[in-house]
């Protein structure tokens, strides 16, 4: 009777220990796993400068590879003591980019469209057009014939 008295005392104790060390064991996984940091994204309208810094290989092969003039980066806001406005086509209208980090020029309306160029923060624009489905709109840096396509919201109607 002694011996199955110590039998279930130390069968009890044991298994308190063994459920007591697994809960520290995953409590120590979780914290870890939440511990570290993931990589920062890089969203296509950051500036040029966080992007130079993690180019894709892909892009970086591509840009040494090809006989293309290098893409410019945005400029700052032309002062309003510049050549006077252009004629603006049917439908288009004046604009300035109002997402803070300036916005990435595409070739075509989509994500994966190469990179043709940058406008930066709340320089002004002519908006030509818009995609069908409203999400790209297709625009011209004012002041030069550079042209590109631009993800929808991130541009401001100006009053004239």
């Amino acid at each position: 009777m002694f011996s199955n008295l110590l039998k279930f005392i130390l069968g009890f104790f044991l298994a308190i220990a063994v459920l007591i060390g697994s809960g520290v064991a995953v409590a120590l996984y979780f914290m870890n796993r939440t511990a570290i940091a993931p990589p920062k994204p890089i969203f296509a309208n950051d500036s040029p400068s966080l992007q130079a810094k993690s180019p894709k290989p892909t892009e970086t092969q591509a840009s040494s590879n090809s006989s293309k003039e290098p893409t410019p980066s945005p400029s700052a806001t032309p002062s309003p003591t510049e050549s006077p406005k252009e004629p603006l086509p049917p439908g288009a209208y004046r604009g300035h980019v109002s997402w803070s980090d300036g916005l990435s020029l595409r070739s075509e309306p989509n994500q994966d469209a190469e990179r043709i160029g940058g406008v930066g923060f709340n320089e002004k624009i002519i908006v030509l057009e818009e995609s069908q489905d409203k999400g790209w709109q297709k625009i011209r840096v004012e002041g030069s014939k550079q042209e590109g396509w631009v993800k929808a919201g991130n541009t401001q109607k100006d009053d004239e």
